[in-house]
């Protein structure tokens, strides 16, 4: 039997709708300004997807062959679209039409864990779906039937996608590693060096502060003094999740950071500081 329609709404009562629920004629006795976050997160959020997109199928400007400075929205190219240089990975894809961005064998995925991310689950949650979108603030939906429909239900493969991260995150490194390239062959150290490092640092604390590591280090344990070496793994993991939410901003702005800069010197509009050439 279907619960019974708000008489103020006309619409099923199974939430904050519902008939047993207060009668209250406002969204919100709120006075703050409680709509200020909300909307930050999703200007924040819409900031990055619209520059990430968009620097993604450009395909200029991502390889600065001197020091082999790769942007990370591009790692690894596989393609034989990829410029001269940027595929140390080999290219077994042939050329790939413009509607397909050549960081497309990973990108998917990276997308992928950050969409089920518990933290950004939270923020557009309340941000973009509102719901709610902040305390004692009623959301604007009649139902809620939580992760257990299409598309929701997808949210609980987060723990897949962080595999790949992991692999991506190895990939980074990589790329963060063979930058230290001079210009004439050799050793080379620049400020190019010290933005990317930097990024992959942070992408690997993001990465392992994930709650998937946390479960996996020490999850299933139900004698921690059995495991001394995975009880410390998992004590240090445990730390880093508590920064889970300043990581996940962290390395959006690093990531865009590292891409611009990039992109920047491979065009010629600035010159990389070199401290070792």
């Amino acid at each position: 039997m279907s619960a019974p329609a708000d008489n103020r709404t006309g619409r099923e009562g199974t939430g904050v709708h519902a008939p047993s629920r207060a009668k209250i004629a406002q969204r919100t006795l709120r006075t703050d300004r409680w709509w200020l976050q909300p909307l930050l997160t999703t200007t924040g959020l819409a900031t990055f997807v619209i520059y990430a997109t968009i620097r993604s199928f450009v395909r200029t400007a991502y390889w600065v062959n001197d020091y082999h400075y790769l942007t990370p929205f591009y790692s690894p190219c596989l393609s034989e679209s990829c410029v001269a240089g940027s595929s140390d990975f080999g290219t077994p894809f042939g050329h790939l039409p413009g509607i397909i961005p050549l960081g497309f064998v990973v990108l998917p995925f990276l997308l992928g864990f950050r969409l089920t991310c518990y933290y950004y689950r939270k923020a557009y949650y309340r941000s973009v779906w509102m719901s709610p979108p902040a305390c004692a603030v009623a959301e604007p939906h009649a139902k809620y039937t939580g992760e257990t429909r299409l598309p929701l239900i997808i949210q609980n493969v987060h723990r897949y996608f962080f595999y790949v991260a992991v692999l991506v995150s190895l990939v980074n490194t990589y790329d963060a590693i063979n930058a230290f390239h001079g210009k004439g062959g050799g050793f080379g150290f620049g400020l190019g060096n010290i933005i990317i490092t930097a990024n992959v640092v942070l992408l690997w604390a993001y990465t392992v502060s994930c709650h998937s590591c946390r479960h996996v280090t020490g999850g299933r344990l139900k004698h921690f003094s059995a495991h001394p070496v995975r009880y410390k793994i998992w004590t240090f993991v445990s730390k880093l999740n508590t920064r889970h939410m300043t990581l996940a901003w962290t390395t959006l702005g690093t990531l865009t950071l590292t891409d611009l800069y990039v992109m920047l010197v491979s065009s010629g509009a600035i010159t990389d500081l070199r401290f070792v050439k």
